[in-house]
């Protein structure tokens, strides 16, 4: 069993457009990440100020955890899908050296691996996509609520 330099030198060629998938996926966990970390943060304060408040606060602050807690999960499963995606990526540039290593055919062993990372990914940013439109229309509830007081309170 003996590696050729022509052939590696090929092999890592090959494995240059997963690697840099590989770096997409990253950036994507981290701004996952930094999401999920947010969602928390806020689902703290809300829950001190439902300890806190008056009876209306509760409700509204119990209605907003309702809504942390559904964006966390999504939010969650997106990372996990992500997670998977990184991880089979890195076992489709494992396949791609352990296969000319031993000189076996994986080609459709490596093209199942890499559907399916695609399929992953696709998961993560729907479920990132739908975290996003329940944070923008949570966004713009707030605003109305807010613009309605306003018009409802005395000058």
């Amino acid at each position: 069993m003996e590696i050729q330099i022509g052939d590696i030198g090929n092999i890592i060629q090959l494995a240059i457009a997963p690697v840099f998938l590989l770096t997409g996926v990253g950036t994507n966990l981290m701004v996952l990440t930094n999401r999920l970390s947010r969602i928390i943060d806020r689902s703290r304060i809300v829950e001190g100020k439902i300890h806190e408040g008056n009876q209306a606060e509760q409700l509204d602050g119990r209605a907003e955890l309702e809504v942390l807690y559904r964006r966390a999960h999504l939010t969650s499963r997106a990372v996990t899908l992500s997670t998977a995606c990184g991880l089979l990526i890195c076992l489709v540039i494992a396949a791609l050296f352990v296969g000319d290593l031993l000189k076996l055919q994986l080609s459709r062993f490596i093209a199942g691996l890499f559907i399916l990372a695609m399929l992953a990914l696709i998961g993560s940013f729907l479920y990132l996509l739908r975290e996003i439109l329940i944070a923008t229309r949570t966004m713009w509830m707030h605003k109305f609520v807010l613009s309605e007081k306003k018009i409802g309170s005395p000058k």
